[in-house]
């Protein structure tokens, strides 16, 4: 069976990819709003861990109605779920099975569980998160023993993350993203594997 996985380059979604990748054909997928935009860091961390890769294109559109989305409530949760349930939505029309890095303990993105349901029912496939069970602090000792990584703020590495675009375009409009986005949140790009 074909499993479709949101996958930014970070140590959440490489650690899921090797973990769902036991069980199913796994194919990574970056999503980007830009048809433009190249991804190579995040495209060679795909290959480091031997699996295909595919980037995606989410759209102007919904940029903007992130960033309206972003502005309007003055924080970046509701418009980074926004974003994430619409790259949800499109691998769930090519994959029987959907799945992203994200863990226990994280706050965003997220589906509800009324969107978890409808989402299989109307699409017929499956939502799985290979990380539901861990926290974080499991999931950075996971990440040390399997895989070199780089960390940096938003925007100063090449990872997949969609709050990187998001930022720029609120740039665009002459707005300042920081004052939005939490300070010193530190993104991660998975640059090696180590020998285990």
């Amino acid at each position: 069976m074909e499993a479709g996985l949101l996958f930014s380059g970070g140590k959440d979604s490489a650690l899921a990819a090797i973990m769902l990748a036991r069980d199913y054909g796994t194919e990574l997928n970056t999503c980007v709003f830009d048809p433009d935009r190249e991804v190579p860091q995040v495209h060679a961390a795909a290959t480091l861990l031997g699996l295909p890769f595919r980037k995606r294109v989410l759209g102007r559109d919904l940029l903007d109605e992130a960033v309206d989305l972003l502005l309007a409530c003055g924080y970046p949760n509701d418009a980074i779920d926004t974003v994430h349930r619409a790259a949800v939505e499109m691998l769930a029309g090519d994959y029987a099975v959907v799945a992203d890095g994200t863990r226990r303990d994280d706050r965003v993105p997220g589906l509800d569980r009324s969107e978890i349901q409808r989402l299989e029912m109307t699409t017929g496939c499956s939502y799985v998160r290979p990380l539901l069970g861990y926290g974080k602090p499991e999931v950075e000792r996971l990440a040390e023993r399997f895989f070199l990584v780089v960390y940096g703020e938003t925007g100063s590495i090449g990872n997949g993350d969609y709050e990187q675009e998001i930022r720029s375009a609120i740039r665009a409009r002459g707005i300042d993203p920081a004052p939005f986005f939490p300070s010193h949140h530190l993104q991660s790009l998975v640059v090696g594997r180590r020998k285990t």
